[in-house]
């Protein structure tokens, strides 16, 4: 929006509100760092100041003319008169060289002058009665180490000398003020702020709004966290550590003087005037413990650290004394209870100077070796929480690192103060964005993000995206979980998306596959957890799985490959970190890992397993009656989609013996496939043809499968083709089964497994149903990636 529209909107924003107003305007955006390099360039006889100086005068001059029309000549006059005048003070500077710090405080707040002119000359060509009021000549302040001090008394006289009866709107300079020798100063960065807070308590103020262009003090930066929640209401002291710690709506500065004396703060949005905004006050608000997060960044961690320290009273005295000389100001300061070192938190502009000047301080000390290091550690940030419901809340700070350890957020140094408003840690600066999400989402201020990528949008990884984006906008709205398929992948192509992939359509894979890229779009920085969900039976894909678990990505699979596979690979997984879920690998959506691992872990003894793993073969052995031989059985399931395209591939057994693998392991036996006693139905002359010749010759297993058949039934038993875990001892293959036996009365696909242990025993433990197709096995891996949710904070 240009200057003069923007003022203009500003002016019809007073207009529209009829309370007695006193308005503290700032310099057009920009102009504060233009003027004080104007002043350097003169200082250093850079003739470029003329052109720029004319370019400061166009922008004024045309603003005013926008604003006013044909009212603008005696503005125009003015501010010909204004810059007349800063032109001869800088042609004076030009000339004497040397900048002092006097003319800066002098040019650097003339915008604000030039700007309150212009609202001033708006409002009366609106014919609305206002007054202008130059701070220079009523606000008194005396420099310190602490900034700006008002002097109130004094202030408090002028103002009541200079500007007599008080109308409707003042309109008042920010920024500026006088010494009490008479020179002009300013108040500092966000000076305009501070100034409409002093003149707030001048005037006896009943509220003080702060306008800016968001609406109001959100819980986390918005445009980091986008679902950063708007603050209504906020203390004085919540307002303070946020805005020290970056929440730049309101600087700590401004609330002194209405904290002092009790004025309500409102922030604001100049363009949504409407909005209620955050209400910051001595009023109690919501008693929530955590009212927002923020981030601190370009910082460095200064180490002071030696044997020598401990008991030495003044040590800390000594070192912050150094940097105080130094001018550098501490942002944050821990110390360990062993007193071996002191640690503090300073902008990263001044770690030169800090390390040099505390080492000059520690020069002898250092000599001797009872100061071991002082030393910098650079790119840092600092993370703080905020709230004043945390004072004697327990588990806040739990909660606060829970959630850092789970987006794999490493912490340097601590600290809280006894009020236990704040807690405060130093990270690394590239984990900043990552840390403020999933500590913003850590205490349900927004929802627990997850950032998804599938590979092998086959049957099953399609289900998965489908049940995903069913699923979503339920999981955002009532357990805040934000479930978001960044990346798609198969062998030859991906697709990424930020913030999300569209998956209501076909997917346009259009990159070439690289799972280095892939990976690292999934963990993206500024979102707080990853998950790569591999739908492949792919052995390549499996290789990545350890070193994306020690990057903080979490897997979860349906692939066999990890889990039955080099066993020196599968220990590198389980041993790498993060979050491995694989409970589709052996009964697709059944419970399975799940029941085995709630009965390990509750301390029960498994004496055996018994399983149907395969539904093909379950439907091949219910279906095998006598009624019909056996090859036409293979091919009525194979025409019905049950086997797999090479039927030989669920005859083997194979599969069935690399789900018990995962079983055994589960237990903690170290077994590989070479260790199952393995029964494959497929004939050794039928191995290795064809797949036309297999099915032309498929009729080769009536004979010795209708031998086996009659065999069991006259001991009135029944085939099933099972695996079995005891002993340690691992065999996969067909057997005869009592009728009475559980396996015995299965659905036709089904299904099946039984866990026999100490405390199930005379009645095993039998988990039963579906064990394959797309949706079920898209349901296993879906109840995982909801378990990792969970375990990563979600409320579910």
């Amino acid at each position: 929006m240009a200057d003069a529209a923007k003022m203009a909107h500003v002016v019809d924003l007073l207009l529209a509100r009829n309370e007695r107003q006193i308005v503290a305007i700032s310099a057009m955006r920009g102009v504060t760092d233009a003027l004080i390099a104007l002043a350097k360039q003169a200082a250093a006889k850079d003739h470029q100041w003329r052109t720029a100086l004319g370019a400061l005068e166009a922008r004024h001059t045309e603003a005013a003319r926008s604003l006013l029309g044909d009212a603008a000549r005696p503005l125009l006059d003015r501010l010909d008169t204004e810059f007349s005048n800063l032109r001869e003070l800088l042609q004076a500077q030009s000339l004497v060289g040397a900048l002092s710090s006097d003319i800066v405080d002098l040019v650097s707040g003339l915008g604000e002058v030039w700007s309150s002119l212009l609202i001033d000359a708006a409002l009366h060509a609106r014919g609305a009665v206002s007054q202008w009021l130059d701070a220079r000549e009523v606000l008194v302040v005396e420099q310190s180490d602490l900034g700006a001090m008002v002097q109130w008394r004094e202030s408090a006289d002028r103002l009541h000398a200079h500007l007599g009866p008080i109308g409707p709107r003042t309109i008042v300079t920010g920024f500026v003020a006088r010494t009490r020798e008479g020179r002009i100063t300013t108040l500092g960065r966000n000076g305009s702020d501070f100034s409409g807070a002093i003149f707030a308590a001048l005037f006896g103020a009943s509220e003080l709004n702060v306008w800016s262009d968001v609406d109001g003090i959100y819980s986390a930066d918005p445009r980091v966290v986008p679902e950063a929640v708007l603050i209504d209401r906020l203390s004085y002291a919540e307002a303070c550590e946020l805005s020290y710690f970056g929440a730049s709506v309101i600087h700590p500065q401004t609330m002194a003087p209405a904290f002092e004396r009790g004025i309500p703060i409102i922030a604001r949005n100049t363009f949504n005037p409407t909005h209620p905004g955050t209400r910051i006050s001595d009023e109690p608000g919501p008693t929530t413990p955590v009212k927002g997060v923020t981030t601190f960044k370009e910082l460095t961690i200064l180490v002071l650290e030696g044997a020598g320290m401990i008991g030495v009273p003044g040590t800390a005295a000594r070192a912050f004394e150094s940097l105080h000389r130094a001018g550098v100001s501490v942002v944050m300061i821990s110390q360990g209870s062993s007193e071996h070192s002191i640690c503090c938190t300073i902008r990263a502009r001044d770690a030169v100077a800090a390390e040099n000047a505390v080492r000059e301080a520690f020069t002898r000390e250092l000599a001797a070796g009872q100061i071991t290091d002082v030393r910098v550690m650079t790119d840092v940030a600092v993370l703080a929480v905020v709230g004043d419901g945390m004072a004697g809340h327990p588990g806040v700070s739990a909660q606060l690192f829970e959630s850092l350890g789970r987006s794999r957020v490493n912490v340097r140094m601590i600290a809280q103060g006894a009020s236990e408003r704040n807690i405060s840690v130093a990270i690394d600066s590239a984990d900043a964005t990552r840390a403020l999400r999933a500590v913003h989402a850590g205490f349900y201020l927004s929802a627990q993000t997850m950032s998804i990528g599938v590979i092998g949008p086959g049957h099953v990884g399609q289900a998965i995206l489908r049940q995903i984006e069913a699923t979503r906008k339920g999981l955002i709205a009532r357990s805040t979980v934000d479930l978001r398929v960044r990346a798609v992948a198969n062998s030859k192509r991906m697709a990424l998306g930020d913030p999300s992939l569209e998956l209501d359509g076909n997917l346009d894979l259009g990159l070439d596959v690289d799972l280095d890229a892939f990976a690292a779009h999934v963990h993206a920085e500024h979102l707080p957890h990853a998950v790569i969900i591999d739908c492949t039976q792919s052995d390549r894909v499996a290789d990545h799985y350890a070193g994306w678990l020690a990057r903080g990505i979490h897997v979860i699979t349906p692939n066999k490959c990890a889990g039955s596979g080099d066993l020196a690979r599968y220990h590198a997984i389980k041993r790498a970190g993060g979050r491995f879920r694989y409970e589709a690998t052996v009964g697709a959506g059944l419970p399975i890992i799940t029941t085995l691992r709630d009965l390990i872990d509750t301390g029960d003894d498994v004496l055996s397993v018994d399983g149907i793993f395969s539904g093909t073969l379950a439907y091949l052995f219910n279906r095998f009656d006598g009624t019909k031989q056996f090859g036409e059985l293979v091919e009525e399931a194979r025409s019905l989609g049950y086997t797999e395209p090479d039927p030989r591939d669920d005859l083997s057994g194979l599969d069935v013996a690399r789900k018990l693998v995962i079983l055994a392991r589960e237990c903690s036996l170290d077994l590989s496939l070479s260790d199952v006693r393995l029964e494959s139905l497929v004939p050794e002359p039928l191995r290795a043809c064809s797949l036309s010749d297999f099915l032309a010759r498929v009729h080769e297993l009536d004979a010795p499968m209708r031998a086996r058949f009659e065999a069991a039934r006259a001991r009135d038993c029944v085939l099933r083709f099972v695996a079995r875990l005891a002993a340690g001892v691992a065999t996969v293959g067909l057997v005869e089964l009592p009728r009475t036996h559980a396996f015995a009365h299965i659905q036709l696909t089904d299904n099946v497994v039984q866990f026999k242990t100490t405390r199930y025993c005379d009645n095993p433990l039998v988990v039963q149903g579906p064990g394959a197709g797309p949706e079920v096995t898209a349901a296993g891996v879906m109840a995982d990636l909801l378990r990792v949710a969970t375990a990563l904070g979600a409320h579910l």
